[in-house]
């Protein structure tokens, strides 16, 4: 199995298929309103890489061809923003959490497919990718969401907080044993 599962199943939906994976985010989020809970706040993977000198186009092209590989488990590309102008980062993926975990039947779908391209993986993945490195971050963040979302998520959170646990019904006796 390739060690890049976990990454795989950040990907940010936008690509063929993705309507799938749309349609069943909408659908926890109605079941979740029908129940009267409030959908979950979406969530993101945020990776920043400062490259090392002369790698920038041969990191993208691996990014390419992970994007291949995701694409053969039925997942979309990772996002890219490349750097312009500012602060001192050269990538940056931003993958929003799917709704739904890889199946095992996509999982080795992308294994074959990583195989058949003969990727490095497991150790070798890692080694090779941190020749291409200057340095790397990553960090899990809630969004996108909206400043009015967030607040609200804070108002219920404090009005739980202050209404106490939930009641207890309180314990029926039991029957003592005749002696």
């Amino acid at each position: 199995m390739i060690d890049r599962s976990r990454r795989l199943r950040r990907q940010i939906p936008g690509a063929p298929g993705a309507w799938l994976v749309l349609a069943i985010a909408g659908a926890c989020a109605a079941t979740a309103a029908a129940a009267g809970e409030p959908a979950p706040m979406p969530e993101a993977q945020i990776e920043v890489f400062r490259l090392a000198p002369g790698q920038q186009e041969s990191f993208i092209r691996d990014i390419a061809l992970w994007d291949e590989v995701s694409a053969a488990g039925g997942q979309p590309p990772s996002p890219m923003y490349i750097h312009e102008d500012g602060a001192g980062w050269d990538v940056m993926l931003v993958k929003p959490f799917p709704a739904t975990p890889i199946t095992p039947g996509q999982q080795a779908a992308m294994d074959r497919k990583a195989a058949e391209m003969h990727l490095p993986t497991g150790p070798a993945y890692w080694v090779g990718i941190r020749k291409q490195m200057a340095t790397h971050e990553e960090t899990r963040a809630l969004g996108p969401v909206t400043a009015a979302r967030w607040l609200a998520e804070l108002e219920a959170a404090r009005a739980k907080q202050a209404a106490g646990p939930p009641a207890q019904a309180p314990a029926q006796p039991t029957a003592k044993p005749a002696r």
